[in-house]
């Protein structure tokens, strides 16, 4: 199976319960369709489709990290920093990072390869996920990001993005 919303049902929570549990919290949403997008350079490649010009929006990239001691953490980037496991392990405090299993990213964020995504911390608060997210987050009126699946894009508020953090209690790790 792919990471699109056609296998949305084979997921814990799908990507329509996700968008209807947005909309039942008075979080807003701006939902685009699109082929299923697996690299940022996909991503770049589409992105003028729904990109609102001279928007002041955060574009993401999402690593799903474990270290040795099988700890798990989701990272969130600006799509275009480069980024060093063995630095960032370093400035976690947390060693050597590697990257964690498809199964392990179905069990511990409830998705699949391809659509990792800050809205998975759904289902991994309550597996310890922690959580880390580019500072830059703070300084941007729009955050996009998949909701759960591939092919779907959502664009939100950098107020409802946080709004929705506080009501999974989701703590926010900063990266500077």
């Amino acid at each position: 199976m792919d990471a699109s919303s056609a296998y949305q049902d084979s997921l814990p929570l799908s990507s329509d319960a996700l968008l209807a549990r947005l909309s039942e919290w008075g979080l807003s949403y701006r939902l685009h369709e699109h082929v299923p997008l697996r690299t940022v350079e996909e991503s770049k490649a589409v992105e003028d489709q729904f990109m609102v010009p001279g928007e002041n929006a955060l574009r993401v990239k999402n690593l799903y990290l474990r270290d040795k001691k099988k700890r798990n953490y989701l990272v969130t980037l600006e799509q275009s920093r480069e980024i060093d496991l063995k630095a960032l392990g370093a400035e976690l405090g947390v060693g050597n990072l590697s990257f964690g299993s498809a199964d392990r990213l179905m069990q511990n964020l409830g998705i699949r390869p391809g659509a990792v995504s800050p809205l998975a911390m759904i289902n991994g608060v309550g597996n310890d996920v922690r959580f880390f997210m580019d500072a830059a987050a703070q300084q941007v009126d729009v955050i996009y990001m998949h909701p759960l699946v591939n092919d779907r894009t959502v664009a939100m508020s950098r107020e409802d993005v946080f709004a929705f953090f506080d009501r999974i209690g989701c703590e926010v790790n900063w990266l500077p």
